[in-house]
């Protein structure tokens, strides 16, 4: 490993929790009360970001797509100084004059620490229209315009467009604010975005996707891709292909960065973490399992009466490019599924929708993320349980400083800005 290898970096979720729903029925609570708290754990813990998640309808998904992720973070930015504000927003039903505004606006507020996790959604198309969700060929096709017309938003502000008058004043050259003229497939946007330059020039771009769409999107966008990689091999073919991808389309070497959620089950010792694994997989709810699953397989599938502990017929299966939503979920739990895991095995699985989980004490999940560390394929790590104080302990009273020790994690803050403490590139010149 080169020396220059910079630290992982660290993210925690800041929505999704239930307690919203307690906040909403009691006048004197904030839905935003229990966040401000984890924020605050957050910063004071040196995580680099907070995540906010989101989606679009109501159901089974629950509370994750209750809050607005913009407006939430926006909320957390005035009680927080460094940290990161990672929003996921939908490209595919919002239009990017609105979101270079949005995003904008929030990183003037922050003082330059706005992220945009772009996604093109699987779910709550009727919420826009009466039309079926776009293919994932559309969906990327129309992320890939908003993308170029935001960035050239972003980059309608010429250098010197705003400078200061020496008196606390600015000084406005309206030649060095240029329109873009955009007239494509989706979008016509003249341009130029009507609010000053941002701190960071553009926000930090982080995307989610991993099927064939989403490779090539995130190659050719995203400085940060968050992905669900659930083992090393998968991590290590991935990062090959996308880096690949990105390396011929002329970005900066080690672009994107990989970020993965790390579902851990915290032990004070390997028993009682072995011990937890079996009481939660004891809990599942077969039923409602059943339905989980097959919405990680695409929706299509009808597993209500097949046996538990065989594996699912083979014909059942769908075929990937077929699946009009989520097909980097259903490549994951279709490659799991022809292993010959058991239907019981794969309702288990799926409680982690898909993503890297683990087991162990603070030291044997140190272990777990090195490895992936060291074999450069971790560069952003998502770590969740802050709003129990159990997890909590074991987070910023075992693993992290665990991570310290190991020379993995940083220690502090390296700048003013999110895109300082990642550490990334320079953005290309405009």
């Amino acid at each position: 490993m080169s020396s220059a290898r910079r630290p992982l970096k660290t993210v925690t979720g800041v929505s999704g929790a239930v307690s919203v729903y307690a906040a909403a029925i009691d006048s004197a609570e904030s839905t935003v009360a229990s966040s401000i708290e984890i924020a605050k754990i957050a910063e004071a813990n040196k995580f680099d970001a907070l995540f906010a998640a989101d989606l679009l309808s109501f159901g089974a998904q629950g509370a994750i797509g209750a809050q607005e992720p913009l407006i939430f973070l926006s909320a957390l930015s005035a009680v927080t100084s460094h940290i990161g504000l990672i929003a996921t927003v939908t490209s595919t039903f919002h239009h990017p004059y609105n979101l270079a505004r949005l995003f904008g606006t929030l990183d003037h507020i922050s003082n330059g620490r706005s992220a945009w996790n772009v996604v093109t959604s699987s779910v709550g198309e009727e919420n826009y229209g009466d039309q079926e969700l776009p293919s994932p060929e559309q969906r990327y096709a129309r992320a890939t315009e908003s993308l170029e017309v935001v960035n050239a938003l972003f980059d309608s502000w010429r250098p010197g467009a705003l400078t200061s008058d020496g008196r606390g004043g600015a000084i406005l050259d309206p030649e060095l604010v240029r329109p873009i003229d955009h007239a494509g497939r989706y979008f016509t946007v003249r341009g130029p975005l009507n609010i000053p330059p941002l701190p960071q020039r553009r926000p930090v771009q982080f995307q989610a996707g991993q099927s064939a769409g989403g490779v090539e999107l995130g190659a050719r966008f995203a400085e940060v891709v968050f992905t669900s990689l659930p083992t090393l091999e998968d991590a290590v073919t991935y990062t090959k292909t996308i880096r690949a991808r990105a390396a011929e389309l002329g970005r900066a070497e080690g672009l994107p960065l990989i970020m993965s959620s790390f579902h851990a089950t915290y032990g004070a010792t390997e028993e009682e973490a072995r011990r937890l694994v079996r009481e939660e997989a004891e809990a599942t709810d077969f039923d409602a399992g059943r339905i989980r699953l097959a919405d990680m397989l695409g929706g299509g599938v009808d597993l209500s009466e097949l046996p538990l502990d065989r594996p699912i017929p083979n014909h059942l299966l769908p075929e990937v490019n077929s699946v009009n939503r989520r097909r980097g979920r259903v490549e994951i739990f279709t490659k799991l599924a022809a292993s010959g895991r058991t239907l019981r095995e794969l309702i288990i699985a799926a409680k982690d929708t898909g993503h890297w989980a683990a087991a162990g004490t603070p030291e044997q999940l140190a272990d777990a993320i090195e490895e992936r560390y060291r074999a450069e394929v971790l560069d952003v790590i998502s770590l969740g349980g802050l709003a129990d104080p159990r997890t909590r302990d074991f987070v910023t009273n075992g693993l992290l400083p665990e991570l310290r020790r190991r020379g993995i994690v940083g220690t502090d803050y390296l700048g003013a800005t999110f895109r300082e403490n990642l550490e990334l590139p320079p953005l290309p010149d405009r």
